[in-house]
């Protein structure tokens, strides 16, 4: 092929594993005088439409080997890529060595994360996912996006083609912000190679090759402890979702950004299927109660207000409860944030209009459904899927400076399994109740209290600076009479003076971790007062 170094660049190398719009990108670019280079399946593609491409194979004079591990590694593509067309060297190595320039760079990289997300997929599996030759072209193309333009992202199509047409050739402006999207693509992916990896092999102590010790997967634990298996960095990358109208509060900026692979089932992957715009507020709250409704199988409601429950009911069906999480605190559910667990139907819709709400999440809703909540035009209705799956990777708290990285707080405690405090044992109901009250206490803002029948909150204190003011919050919170109604904690009771309060509310059994120095006199107030006590072991927090 006759180097046309010295003249204007006009060749394309696309090499894509995502082929959307490759086709007609690759029709418009040859329309506009570029040659096509293609490798694989894009090259395939593109020769099937009967657009003029030449196979990657043919431009460099050697067959793709190793399986197609080794196509585009070559001195033809690289060079092509690489040389700085400002630099007089540069363009006398194209010549003797016959490298025409490359002036676009259009490549996507094997699918790692998705065939990493297959169930039973194999290590085997993904490790062939782990793309080199496109990453190899992507970094070349943005080194030197002075003279090349590349494009990661088929969405970026268009614009490309707008301003090839109406300029000839890419701004520069345009080629580096290009540049800056490709190096995000290549680091993102190379980051999902490394989680992946390490998840995968974590729980090997190590890693040995001929009996020689090569990789330690993870720590050793220290004593008392287990380990905990985080990376020495942590690189982040996320994409953004959708800019908000602002954060917190109005002075403040906000946006929604989401997981390189986002969590199936998670707020972030829901589907807004009617409403107003949604706030920074709305989807913190969204997050709280669809994380609590997951917690239950049978048909459940949660009602959030300021990121803290202020009902939560199961019944027969998802309108009874409803109904029954609305009545813990009607007045703080006005203006609320509604989960649901099952998919909507009418007469669930019809008690959820009935109340001025939000936004309400559930996994999917029935067509006669979507009509009734379609004449609240302002209620943001989003469609949450299957919620089993959304916690994925690992649990992040911002602060000045840096981020406080823990695993999600996926603990289940089996109640009936719990300590025994107390000489009476919970009854039957009782027993029900406490299991109920502890599962919407893991989603409580600490000092968290809550006290519950069977099936249905009847009183939360939250996020108090002393427990004993939680109990009183939620005693004093009740819409119901407390008599007969029993007590979860999220942490241990550092005094018998919450017990006491309790016990004067009429409350009859408790559920809490344990583990006070003071426990023995926290015990002695439950016996005097004949209250049940167990122990879960198990503690928590939510601040």
């Amino acid at each position: 092929m006759k180097s046309n170094a010295a003249g204007p660049a006009r060749q394309a190398l696309l090499s894509v594993f995502d082929k959307t719009g490759i086709v007609d990108l690759a029709r418009d670019l040859s329309a506009l005088g570029f040659t096509i280079l293609s490798s694989g399946g894009t090259a395939e593609a593109i020769g099937k439409a009967g657009i003029a491409v030449t196979e990657i194979a043919r431009y460099t004079g050697h067959p793709e080997i190793l399986d197609g591990r080794v196509k585009t590694l070559h001195p033809r593509v690289h060079g092509g890529i690489l040389a700085d067309l400002a630099n007089d060297r540069h363009r006398a190595d194209l010549l003797r060595n016959g490298i025409d320039p490359i002036a676009l760079v259009v490549v996507n990289l094997y699918p790692f994360r998705e065939v990493a997300a297959r169930p039973g997929a194999t290590l085997d599996e993904i490790i062939e996912m782990i793309d080199i030759g496109g990453p190899a072209m992507v970094r070349a193309a943005a080194k030197n996006h002075r003279h090349v333009g590349v494009v990661v992202d088929p969405a970026d199509y268009p614009a490309l083609l707008s301003e090839l047409r109406a300029r000839g050739s890419l701004d520069p402006a345009t080629r580096a912000g290009l540049a800056i999207k490709a190096f995000a693509h290549t680091a993102a992916y190379d980051a999902a190679i490394r989680d992946e990896l390490q998840r995968r092999l974590a729980a090997e102590t190590a890693i040995t090759r001929g009996g020689v010790r090569i990789a330690t997967a993870a720590p050793a634990p220290p004593a008392g402890g287990t380990a905990p298996g985080f990376p020495d960095r942590l690189d982040l990358s996320l994409r953004l979702l959708q800019t908000l109208r602002y954060g917190e509060n109005p002075h403040q900026r906000g946006a929604l950004y989401a997981d390189a692979q986002v969590a199936p089932g998670s707020v972030a992957a829901a589907r807004q299927l009617q409403g107003k715009e949604l706030s920074f507020n709305n989807i913190l709250d969204l997050d709280a109660a669809w994380r609590l409704v997951a917690e239950f199988r049978e048909p459940a409601a949660v009602v959030v207000k300021h990121n803290n429950p202020c009902g939560v009911a199961k019944g027969a069906s998802l309108k009874e409860a409803f109904a029954k999480a609305r009545a813990t605190d009607p007045v703080s559910a006005f203006g609320g944030i509604v989960a649901l667990n099952r998919a909507v139907d009418r007469a669930a819709a019809e008690e959820l209009i009935g109340l001025f709400l939000e936004c309400v999440i559930a996994p999917s809703y029935a067509t006669e459904a979507r009509d009734i909540l379609a004449a609240k035009g302002s209620l943001r209705v989003m469609e949450g899927g299957d919620p089993a799956a959304m916690f994925h990777g690992l649990d992040l708290r911002r602060i000045t400076g840096g981020l406080l990285v823990q695993d999600w707080d996926v603990e289940r405690v089996d109640v009936r399994g719990a300590r025994l405090a107390t000489r009476r044992a919970p009854s039957v109901v009782e027993r029900e109740a406490l299991e109920f009250a502890w599962r919407v206490a893991k989603h409580v803002k600490s000092n968290a209290i809550v006290l519950a029948r069977a099936g249905h909150t009847v009183g939360i204190g939250a996020g108090q600076m002393s427990r004993v003011d939680s109990v009183r919050l939620a005693v004093s919170k009740a819409q119901e009479p407390t008599t007969g109604a029993v007590l979860a904690s999220d942490a241990f009771f550092p005094f018998r003076d919450g017990i006491d309060e309790a016990a004067r509310a009429g409350v009859t059994a408790i559920i809490q971790p344990g583990g006070s120095l003071r426990d023995d006199a926290v015990i002695a107030a439950a016996e005097e007062h004949g209250l049940a006590m167990v122990f879960t072991g198990v503690r928590h927090f939510r601040h």
